[in-house]
């Protein structure tokens, strides 16, 4: 990804739509030494997208447009180098899965989407669970009472899919907490580790095109696109706390464990499978 996608550097660019590059302090001659102590004692806002060391700015304004990028003091490498790169480029160093990607998204940008981001990828799940439904029922009776329940299948199937996420969700974080437990490591930041879940399942955006442009491989696609969503989970869970592959390998699997209790109780209540809409058509109203 080389110097080829390079944009210039330029304050708050190079990143995705919904980000904003965290900004560097502003350097004056005229600063007094008060304001010297305040800055130097004030709290470390970013990473290092190398090696993971705080940071207290990403470049210096010198003013008149001279701006020049922090060297890490830890791996004398540039802090955040993506603060001067295309958004196209930032997109698919992080579809590629590369852990500096990640740190610049998740540590050094303000990102305010999580909300929206999770509700659409619900929507996109429900969608594919309920087009698989209605494909498997072949029931074109016309009857407005038939298709009001239709819909509520819609809502019972985004319903599902935010109960198994949130299993999911719980499974990571159990196991988490149980390791720091027996580790004595420092607790883990779970509401940021929430945020980065929440970002790194963006993969389920794919879902959609999956479905509309429908051929003998969406079955294939569809699986490819769940181990593509929890390899990203995976690099997320790694990158935010800064532990081992094995450690979030096993926080996946234990997360995967719970979602999948979960879907078989759906299974075995059948609120997941079939449709209510023959039961409508058999009464007699």
């Amino acid at each position: 990804m080389g110097t080829g996608g390079r944009g210039g550097l330029r304050p708050g660019k190079g990143s995705p739509d919904g980000m904003t590059a965290g900004k560097g302090r502003l350097e004056e001659v005229s600063a007094t030494p008060a304001a010297a102590a305040a800055a130097a004692s004030a709290s470390c806002q970013y990473r290092c997208i190398e090696c993971n060391q705080e940071a207290k700015e990403l470049y210096r304004d010198y003013n008149h447009g001279v701006l020049k990028i922090t060297i890490c003091k830890s791996c004398q490498k540039p802090v955040d180098k993506y603060i001067e790169y295309d958004p196209v480029i930032i997109l698919i160093n992080a579809i590629l899965c590369k852990a500096q990607a990640y740190r610049h998204i998740l540590f050094n940008t303000k990102i305010n989407m999580h909300g929206k981001l999770c509700i659409f990828c619900l929507l996109c799940e429900a969608y594919l669970r309920w087009w698989q439904l209605q494909d498997s029922s072949q029931n074109t009776d016309p009857d407005d009472f038939i298709r009001y329940a239709k819909e509520w299948d819609f809502y019972r199937m985004f319903a599902i899919a935010s109960l198994e996420q949130a299993a999911f969700f719980i499974g990571i974080f159990t196991f988490l907490w149980i390791e720091q437990s027996i580790t004595t490591r420092k607790k883990p930041n779970f509401v940021l580790l929430l945020k980065a879940l929440l970002l790194s399942s963006y993969g389920k955006l794919l879902l959609i095109p999956a479905v509309i442009w429908e051929h003998e491989y969406t079955p294939l696609c569809l699986r490819l696109i769940k181990v593509f969503v929890l390899t990203s989970n995976f690099q997320a869970i790694r990158v935010t706390l800064n532990i081992s592959r094995k450690l979030s390998f096993l926080a996946v699997v234990c997360g995967l464990l719970t979602e999948s209790t979960m879907v078989y109780f759906f299974r075995t209540m059948e609120w997941d499978i079939g449709s209510d809409c023959d039961t409508y058509k058999s009464q007699d109203f």
